[in-house]
């Protein structure tokens, strides 16, 4: 008799709450884009790496497009803890920023590909570029709110809060995508210290 060729197994379907069905989507969405662009992602093969219903996916959204949306909320809501070492504290404001961006090396290292993916997807895709940006302005006004603070009670020398927050996100998002968005770099701390430096001698003037 013949050995059974034994097949890949698909992930066994079971009865989910709404929450985790929703949670597993956007989870086979991340391990999509860590290796593979947005182009690319469609729902049926999607779908294949849960143990859900391909049909089921739209009970949770209306399209990839929505589903990217979601995804970028959920990434924001995390990094957005670690902005706010930075962004809330009010302590030393030049150790809460390398603080906050150590947390924030250690983020991009665990989804950086994905980060990426998705900042090369919103030169191409009106609707992630939306995302895109409204998940960047986030940062920009809450970063443009602490240096405004900071001007005002005198560790600041007056600047354009605004346009000095856009220019430091834009680069930083750049530099984190380049140096950690590739999955194999581990090693955050050179750029994050190029980073932090940059931004403390660009708001607060060098160390003494």
């Amino acid at each position: 008799m013949p050995l059974a060729v034994r097949s890949e197994s698909k992930p066994k379907r079971r009865r989910r709450r709404p929450d985790e069905a929703e949670a597993e989507i956007l989870k086979a969405a991340e391990r999509f884009l860590w290796k593979r662009p947005f182009r690319e992602m469609n729902v049926m093969d999607l779908m294949d790496e849960t143990g859900l219903k391909r049909s089921s996916f739209y009970h949770y959204f209306n399209d990839r497009h929505e589903l990217i949306v979601r995804l970028v909320d959920k990434l924001a809501q995390e990094l957005t803890k670690l902005n706010e070492i930075w962004m809330m504290g009010e302590t030393d404001p030049v150790a809460d920023l390398r603080t906050g961006y150590e947390g924030i090396g250690r983020f991009w290292v665990e989804h950086g590909p994905v980060l990426r993916a998705i900042a090369d997807a919103a030169t191409q895709d009106s609707l992630v570029e939306k995302a895109h940006r409204e998940f960047r302005d986030r940062f920009i006004r809450g970063s443009a709110e602490r240096i405004r603070a900071d001007i005002e009670r005198g560790l600041i020398q007056p600047l354009n809060p605004d346009t000095t927050a856009e220019a430091l996100i834009m680069m930083s998002e750049a530099v984190l995508n380049e140096k950690l968005g590739n999955g194999r770099d581990r090693d955050w701390e050179p750029a994050i210290d190029a980073l932090a430096t940059i931004w403390q001698r660009a708001l607060y003037g060098a160390a003494k």
